[in-house]
């Protein structure tokens, strides 16, 4: 686990517990999880968490894994964040998509953005900021050199209860010049959420609602021009390795967003294991000899081959999790594109795993009682065929960023 490297005797505000310990975090996720199963139907109606679920992960400190300890938050390091993330999906896919593609940007912002904006940024503690990579919208400078933006962001996953939002935006840097994407993060009281989430094949309660803003007016500092997220470099380092002295908000965060969906995979695939496996110990073969399904050699090949590739994947996520933390630690120059683009390519396969463990092994063979609709298989199945609609998985990762990653590979030499 990552050890804080802020502590309330330099003079920063302390978070509510004090003493709170990584391994304590997992574990209250991981008591939480089972709870979220019999709350997904209506997760799923109401398209994003309850009250109650969001009060309770406030109150666990999920909102505060990653902010900076001076700031009061935990800074207990992405590989705590995680685990979390993974416990929360076993339970409910939805609700963990939602709270970690909300929660999960304070990475981005305490890496990317100066003090200035930061202090304004994490004041709360409690950090939710749903990000989209897809430029959007305008931004013009002031002559006071703010920046009204306005603009409408599809697949703000986290949203329903976000403080910020982290977007992209065109500006046009002259007027014989084409528009170039600018980062941004606007606080909540500069945008609206849209109700328009709900209706896709899947992750129907992930809080993934469209944000608008009109005439939405940002500091200076909550503007970075030129930068996009995906494609930030950190080989020169970045403000937030300077400020915090900790090396994690100095990754890279092309690789960091794709660990993210991969934990993600995981956690979801686990959950449907569980399923198979409550329907093992609980049902028979439908054919001659009628004997428990544990104890039929069909049954066990299928559910031993499954295991094995979600096992296979949550390994992959793990070991490139210590890859990213490992070239942090390093130092900026080792996080070159390359190391991003690789790492990107070891989580895109354990995704891929995921995928075939429960496509092609756990649904078909369950049985169509248990895949009917409303059944907790039935929804994993649509939550991870959701996924691989993702644009990032099924476009990007395969094509793009497996070309880029052969191009500076070779370039190197």
């Amino acid at each position: 686990m990552t050890a804080v490297t802020n502590v309330p005797g330099q003079g920063f505000p302390a978070p509510p517990e004090p003493a709170l310990t990584p391994l304590e975090v997992i574990a209250r996720a991981e008591a939480i999880a089972p709870t979220l199963v019999g709350r997904q139907s209506e997760t799923e109606h109401r398209t994003y968490y309850s009250q109650e679920t969001h009060r309770e992960f406030a109150a666990a400190g999920f909102y505060r894994i990653l902010v900076p300890r001076r700031y009061g938050g935990y800074e207990f390091g992405i590989d705590t964040f995680m685990r979390v993330t993974m416990a929360l999906a076993r339970g409910c896919p939805s609700t963990a998509w939602m709270y970690c593609l909300g929660a999960t940007h304070a990475i981005a912002a305490a890496t990317l953005f100066g003090e200035e904006a930061q202090a304004e940024i994490f004041r709360d503690g409690d950090f939710i900021c749903p990000a989209t990579i897809v430029p959007s919208g305008s931004a013009v400078r002031t002559a006071e050199g703010d920046w009204v933006l306005n603009g409408t962001w599809n697949y703000c996953s986290g949203a329903p209860y976000a403080t910020h939002f982290i977007g992209h935006a065109l500006v046009r840097p002259a007027e014989d010049q084409p528009p170039a994407p600018m980062l941004f993060i606007a606080p909540r009281s500069q945008w609206r959420r849209l109700d328009d989430w709900g209706r896709q094949l899947g992750l129907k309660g992930s809080g993934s609602h469209s944000i608008t803003v009109e005439d939405g007016r940002l500091p200076a500092a909550f503007a970075l021009p030129g930068v996009h997220l995906s494609e930030a470099t950190v080989t020169g380092g970045t403000p937030g390795r300077d400020l915090h002295g900790n090396p994690e908000y100095g990754g890279g965060p092309l690789s960091y967003m794709v660990l993210e969906i991969a934990s993600l995979a995981v956690g979801i695939a686990r959950g449907a294991l569980d399923v198979y496996g409550d329907l093992m110990r609980s049902r028979n073969t439908l054919l001659p000899p009628i004997v428990g399904r544990a104890e039929d050699p069909d049954y066990q090949f299928w559910y031993a081959e499954a295991s094995g590739m979600i096992a296979a994947a949550e390994a992959g996520v793990f070991g490139a999790i210590q890859q990213w933390r490992d070239l942090c630690a390093q130092g900026p120059a080792a996080f070159t594109r390359e190391q991003d683009l690789r790492i990107t390519t070891i989580c895109r396969h354990t995704i891929r795993l995921c995928w075939t463990a429960v496509e092609s092994y756990l649904f078909p063979t369950a049985g169509s009682s248990s895949v009917r609709q409303g059944e907790r298989l039935e929804r994993v199945w649509r939550d991870m065929s959701m996924l691989h609609s993702h644009s990032g998985f099924a476009v990007f990762l395969p094509t793009v960023a497996n070309r880029e990653f052969t191009r500076v590979h070779f370039a190197a030499r």
